[in-house]
């Protein structure tokens, strides 16, 4: 399911996508918009996860007991 959103944008951006797809290098401008939005909210979930790893909410830095876990598990390589 799609929903409409109306945006407003630069008309200097809007001409780069016609470009885009006139030169078959996208479907349609809301293919572009819809990768750049995809990878800006990828960006920002990636940044959210920095900031945890790099907090002090208890996480092994070294990996230590990850490493420690894995001599435990038996690999199933079927």
């Amino acid at each position: 399911m799609s929903i409409k959103v109306a945006v407003r944008l630069p008309a200097q951006l809007v001409n780069s996508l016609d470009e885009l797809v006139a030169s078959s290098a996208a479907l349609s401008r809301a293919s572009v918009i819809e990768r750049a939005l995809v990878r800006e909210l990828r960006y920002q979930r990636v940044l959210q996860e920095v900031e945890i790893f790099n907090s002090d909410m208890g996480i092994d830095r070294d990996l230590n007991s990850l490493a420690r876990f894995s001599r435990n598990v038996a690999l199933n390589v079927d």
